[in-house]
């Protein structure tokens, strides 16, 4: 393969992960932390006792959170901050 092609592959793969890093991004921005809602096993990230998403061992623990669409997690019956 010559040098043009590779650039040319290199070129589109870097916009291909940009793109993709940016919804991420994109996706992130409206989510927010919310303590309280998480079900058993379905909590997203380590919390106290645990060290791993989906490690919730009961449901609406006050310690364990899940991200959540931005404005829903207080109507939701969660806290923000724990």
């Amino acid at each position: 393969m010559n040098n043009s092609k590779l650039l040319a592959i290199a070129a589109v793969s870097g916009l291909l992960t940009m793109g993709v890093m940016g919804q991420s991004a994109m996706a992130a921005a409206d989510k927010e932390k919310c303590y309280g809602v998480a079900m058993a096993g379905q909590n997203d990230c380590a919390s106290n006792g645990h060290a791993c998403a989906g490690q919730a061992t009961k449901d609406k623990d006050p310690g364990d959170w899940k991200y959540v669409a931005k404005g829903t997690c207080e109507n939701m019956g969660g806290m923000l901050n724990k």
